[in-house]
């Protein structure tokens, strides 16, 4: 049985230790070979996509800006999460610090809180460019795109000050040790035997507001899209108009479903070995298949891929 910690008494308690994805000794490697190929990878793709973006000046568009935008906060929040696994293999050191553990806790949870924006803000851009094409310059300029991804930014920062003010608070654990590979927020309120129901009331009301209102947005944009692109009269001017938004869908759908799996679930089935595996989809596996959908769905970026591929083999035969 786990022991009680009170850590306003406990001085020399100054650290959690993190149970890692799996506790079979021989998984350790395979674990750390997998996450490190898919934080790799992550790391080439969104580079690559904010590479492509910055040098070809056809692609300094909104739609595009907004794309650069996602690329940085996938690779920001996916180092945030997957560093402590890479660095635990390395080291043999589990153990954080519990000042370290909630700068964690606060900047994952801001970064997915600005992913929600980030999102909300893309479908506004493709309803614009699908619904208003006519107006799409003047309604998307670059003073309204700066302006959109300022804001989703700033309160993805602000908005979970709260929350890491509560947590850091607790002053008792009934152990130092997290069952996950990351300083969750489900994962340190389970952990606690301090009083959580202000937390509690506190993710309710976030997710009502945060979490409930990015989704309604982004919902009705992509109702007022489908009803814009079925009243359109040849089939080619429909797919055309669908394919304009189709890698943004992909990724909004792919992001929700995994959210929604780990969060939305009834109580009895929350489980933290089966939410550390959704975790590990959101953290790490979503940000690496986002340049996957963004550069296979879009003929812009293939077509920059190319140009620069076709430049660096010139540039080799010059030499």
């Amino acid at each position: 049985m786990a022991q009680r910690l009170d850590l306003k008494n406990a001085s020399g308690l100054t650290h959690f230790i993190f149970a890692g994805i799996s506790e079979y000794q021989e998984m350790q490697a395979i674990v750390f070979m997998l996450v490190l190929i898919i934080y790799l990878l992550t790391i080439g793709g969104n580079v690559t996509i904010f590479f492509l973006i910055f040098m070809d000046p056809l692609l300094h568009t909104p739609m595009y800006f907004f794309l650069c935008n996602l690329s940085c906060l996938d690779l920001m929040y996916t180092t945030v999460t997957l560093h402590r696994i890479l660095f635990t293999f390395l080291s043999g050191n589990s153990s954080i610090m519990f000042s370290e553990c909630f700068i964690q806790l606060y900047f994952f949870m801001s970064l997915v809180g600005i992913e929600l924006l980030l999102l909300t803000a893309m479908s506004y851009d493709r309803y614009v460019a699908i619904c208003n094409p006519l107006r799409y310059t003047a309604l998307m300029n670059h003073r309204v795109c700066i302006a959109l991804v300022a804001t989703c930014w700033i309160l993805g920062f602000l908005d979970t000050i709260p929350f890491t003010y509560i947590v850091y608070g607790f002053t008792c654990y009934v152990s130092n040790t997290i069952n996950h590979f990351f300083c969750d927020l489900l994962a340190l309120m389970k952990l606690s035997c301090s009083d959580t129901s202000v937390l509690e009331h506190a993710i309710l009301t976030e997710a009502a507001f945060s979490g409930l209102t990015p989704f309604l947005l982004t919902s009705i944009s992509y109702v007022c899209i489908i009803k814009t692109i079925l009243s359109i009269q040849t089939a080619t001017g429909r797919r055309k108009a669908f394919y304009t938004c189709s890698s943004h869908l992909t990724v909004v759908i792919l992001f929700y479903v995994t959210l929604s799996c780990l969060y939305l679930r009834p109580t009895s089935m929350f489980s933290l070995d089966s939410d550390k595996l959704l975790s590990l989809v959101y953290t790490a596996v979503v940000p690496m298949l986002n340049p996957l959908i963004y550069s296979l769905k879009n003929k812009d970026v293939k077509r920059a891929l190319t140009s620069v591929l076709k430049r660096y083999q010139v540039s080799k035969l010059w030499i």
